[in-house]
């Protein structure tokens, strides 16, 4: 009686495809391939979202690496984080040509879904890929076309600076991005997010903007320590402003007002960690105000993480990194 399942090999070098049986009860299938991934092997079509981790390859895992290797096309979305030009080009040595997408390509992905349809496509993303929402809604729009889709996950900046600081990670609360002022309009909402986690006795992770023109089709130019300062010291200006304004028809949002107002009015003494270059040869870190922050040394990409009024323990911490 034939047995009621199949073992599938494959094997490089030949475009035959043959089926044989063995002993008349196992049934084989031999299935010889011409390969089309680096790595000499292919692997179903699809998509598949890697993720990279912080920077250079040193850091992906090996599955990550393998699977990079084995597609067929390799795409590297290039506007929510970025890798050096020089780790980029180990890495394509490593696994194969790299071709950069931008917002665009990500967020209306017919091209992509349709490559993917056919053959095997990796997506590397620095970083873990589900920590943005776009990458979220890409598995979504791929299960609706139709399309196999996957994930390698990463080591994220979220994880990691959480720990490297030694903050705890249990007192952080909602992160936020700071962003370019564009073209003079400047959003208050980070600064806002900071207050009301302050005043409930929550960190903040804030992420730095990577594209001054708010539309993600190049030209990126990570936003440095001085630049960061500045954006912070523009919100305080244009939240004072309107603070009074605030509603307060509950406790939450009388907090927020509270809180706002006191953030603005004492900013520059604003204690922040300046992460750079995390989880890279670069690493740096440092405790500073908010004043200084403008003078701190630069690096190639930076966070920041805003503390609450630290515990015990994490105060010795951050004597580390500056002082308390």
């Amino acid at each position: 009686m034939p047995c009621p399942f199949e073992s599938h090999f494959l094997l490089a070098n030949s475009s035959l495809q043959r089926e044989v049986s063995l002993l008349g009860t196992l049934k084989w299938r031999i299935v010889f391939a011409t390969p089309t991934g680096a790595s000499g092997l292919s692997m179903a079509a699809g998509l598949v979202l890697i993720g990279m981790g912080p920077g250079g390859i040193a850091g992906m895992t090996l599955e990550a690496i393998e699977a990079a290797k084995t597609a067929d096309y390799r795409r590297y979305e290039a506007y929510t984080a970025l890798w050096s030009d020089e780790d980029l080009e180990q890495l394509e040595a490593e696994i194969g040509k790299i071709e950069k997408v931008m917002r665009p390509e990500v967020e209306d992905p017919v091209e992509l879904l349709k490559i993917a349809k056919e053959n095997s496509v990796a997506l590397l993303v620095v970083g873990d890929p589900l920590q943005a929402t776009t990458h979220v809604d890409l598995q979504l729009q791929a299960e609706e076309a139709g399309v196999a889709c996957s994930v390698i996950h990463g080591v994220s900046i979220t994880g990691l600076v959480t720990g490297a600081i030694g903050l705890s990670n249990y007192r952080f609360g909602r992160q936020t991005t700071l962003t370019y002022p564009y073209g003079g309009w400047v959003a208050t909402s980070p600064l806002e997010v900071i207050a009301l986690n302050r005043a409930q006795g929550l960190h903040t992770l804030v992420l730095l903007d990577l594209d001054p023109t708010g539309e993600g089709v190049g030209g990126q130019i990570p936003m440095q320590p001085k630049d960061a300062a500045n954006s912070m010291f523009l919100m305080a200006d244009k939240l004072k402003d309107s603070v009074e304004e605030m509603p307060r028809d509950s406790p939450l949002s009388q907090l927020k007002s509270e809180s706002c107002k006191e953030i603005c009015d004492d900013i520059s003494s604003l204690m922040v960690v300046l992460c750079s270059d995390m989880g890279t040869a670069n690493q740096k870190i440092s405790y500073l105000a908010l004043s200084e922050l403008a003078e701190a040394e630069t690096g190639r990409l930076h966070c920041l993480v805003i503390p609450a009024s630290p515990g015990e323990i994490e105060k010795l911490a951050l004597l580390r990194w500056g002082k308390v």
